[in-house]
């Protein structure tokens, strides 16, 4: 029987952190140890490098995301050990997982197989406390909110216009909307209120955004926490808590560096959700790594559409960050069922099944490749029960849209396996030209902006807003505001908003049913078709399986 990938992960024989660090030339005494085997870098050593050459960036996405599964942490990690096997300087950059599909149903996102990075336990639970500082950066933002209102409202905030909800790191779906301050006069004003998930936060965007202690403090001090009752914004500035959130976050900011199974090293800072937020790593992270390395891997959350476009239209236009090549993730089975296959049946060769919804993965390149003007490669991941039949058909299908189609056996092989990815992106850097541009300009109104997302990236025919939705988007435009791009929240398991729309959909209306204003990251959020900022658990959740066995070590962790 095959090992699990927490058996794989307790296996492994780690280094020291100290000398992974060595190999990225990080002095010693700009580590904050956590243990052996995660540290802290410190932001002066960040500093310090700032003025180096950038290495070349490879951004690894997917298609649209299936409960068969796609691998594209898995991938990158992967992908970063195949590039350290043939020879090349490479790191990883991977957001923290959460909790809420740790112990819910996605898993972590520490990678799987012999393409991990470890300590993977510490990584998938509470790591170095950057999920847990930004909640509380978060929470105590509500918390002085509320006392503010209690004593006396010298702000003249007006109780039913409060757009800042507390955040927890668990999937907890009693908790999205509720109602607060009850109990009396000394509890404060009664209201209706709600919790997200700390991925959600506003808080968590900004963290992965800011570049520096001093950006940290001046985004946080811009977020609209609500307004007043002639609709003038209430700033977290004008509560005065934005220097107390920052010293809460002073420690988190640094980036975390750890290691992959094959003693590469990796970081793995900040954790934003790409169906719900922007879903990068950090720029810090990102950014110091480019100064260290000759490549550095990195991955977009979800499928290209989200994960990708965000990364593009958001992390790049903020950053300045630009990536050299795309690595695009997809499984066979994953494909079988874009075309209609049901999960029981996918491991079943289907030529049929697998031609259509090869329609999602063409999609997909033709985005990255003409909407985003980036070269890329498809990167299968290999299963045993793939047959020839099914790998010939789609290396056919694919021929013609100049994106080299791989297999890759790195779950199995580790960086061996990927080392023809690896091969390949490295020519597609060299010899490929890129075209990098935006799916959109600033200076286009918010409403042009998600018309041009959904038509260029979802194949949408039309997008809808009912007229109080129109009536926020027109006003965060006259408020100034129009120049920030846009953050679709919508499901990612269709280019659509139905999740159930298998494929590549044309034609589909995107109704925009929510506006959030986040002033402190910098963009606009519009929540599209029924997603949720606060998930919940499954019927069956992960947490079930999770345990501590007679000598504590940790089982049933994926």
């Amino acid at each position: 029987m095959p090992l699990s990938d927490i058996e794989i992960a307790q296996q492994a024989k780690l280094q020291r952190i100290t000398r992974i660090a060595e190999k990225l030339g990080i002095p010693e005494e700009h580590l904050v140890p956590y243990g052996h085997y995660k540290a802290k870098v410190s932001l002066e050593f960040v500093d310090s490098v700032a003025t180096k050459k950038d290495g070349k960036l490879i951004l690894v996405t997917a298609i649209s995301p299936t409960p068969a599964g796609e691998g594209k942490t898995t991938t990158t990690v992967g992908l970063g050990d195949a590039l350290n096997k043939i020879g090349k300087k490479a790191v990883i950059c991977l957001r923290e997982p959460s909790l809420g599909p740790v112990f819910g149903m996605k898993g972590g996102a520490a990678g799987g197989g012999y393409a991990q990075v470890v300590p993977m336990e510490d990584i998938n639970l509470h790591f170095t406390g950057d999920f847990n500082a930004i909640a509380l950066a978060n929470n105590l933002l509500a918390a002085m909110i509320d006392n503010h209102i209690h004593h006396g409202n010298a702000l003249g905030i007006d109780v039913r216009r409060i757009a800042w909800k507390r955040v927890v790191d668990m999937n907890d779906r009693a908790l999205r909307d509720i109602t607060v301050s009850l109990g009396g006069p000394g509890n404060g004003y009664p209201r209706q209120d709600g919790f997200d998930i700390v991925v959600a936060s506003e808080i968590m965007a900004i963290f992965c955004l800011a570049t520096s202690l001093k950006d940290l403090k001046e985004r946080m001090g811009k977020i609209v926490i609500g307004y007043t009752r002639d609709q003038k914004p209430v700033l977290a500035k004008d509560l005065k808590a934005h220097g107390a959130m920052t010293v809460l976050l002073k420690d988190a900011l640094a980036p975390n560096l750890v290691q992959t199974l094959e003693n590469n090293p990796a970081f793995i800072h900040g954790g934003p959700f790409a169906n719900i937020a922007h879903g990068c790593n950090s720029v810090i992270a990102t950014q110091t790594a480019l100064k260290l390395a000759d490549y550095v891997v990195t991955e977009a959350g979800f499928g290209a559409d989200l994960g990708a476009e965000k990364f593009i239209d958001i992390k790049c236009r903020k950053s300045g960050l630009r990536p050299s090549a795309v690595v695009i993730v997809a499984t066979l089975r994953a494909l079988k069922y874009h075309g209609g296959v049901d999960l029981k049946e996918l491991n079943k060769e289907n030529l049929v099944a697998l031609e259509k919804g090869i329609a999602n993965l063409e999609r997909h390149v033709n985005n990255i490749r003409n909407h985003y003007g980036l070269p890329c490669v498809v990167s299968i991941n290999n299963f045993t029960f793939d047959t020839p039949a099914e790998i010939e058909l789609l290396k056919k299908k694919m021929a013609h849209h100049e994106a080299p189609v791989i297999l890759a056996r790195h779950w199995a092989e580790g960086g061996a396996g990927a080392a023809e990815v690896a091969r390949t992106v490295v020519d597609l850097i060299e010899n490929v030209p890129s075209d990098f541009k935006f799916v959109y300009e600033d200076a286009m109104p918010l409403w042009d902006k998600i018309r041009a997302i959904a038509t260029k990236i979802y194949g949408a025919g039309e997008v809808t807003a009912d007229a109080k939705v129109r009536a926020q988007i027109r006003k965060l435009q006259e408020d100034g505001y129009g120049h920030y791009p846009v953050c679709v929240a919508k499901t990612q398991y269709s280019f659509s908003t139905d999740p159930q729309l298998r494929g590549a959909p044309s034609g589909h209306v995107i109704n925009v049913r929510e506006v959030r204003l986040a002033a402190g990251a910098e963009f606009v959020v519009m929540v599209c078709g029924d997603i949720m900022t606060m998930p919940g658990l499954p019927k069956v959740p992960s947490a079930e399986k999770i345990d501590l066995d007679d000598d504590g070590k940790v089982i049933g962790l994926f």
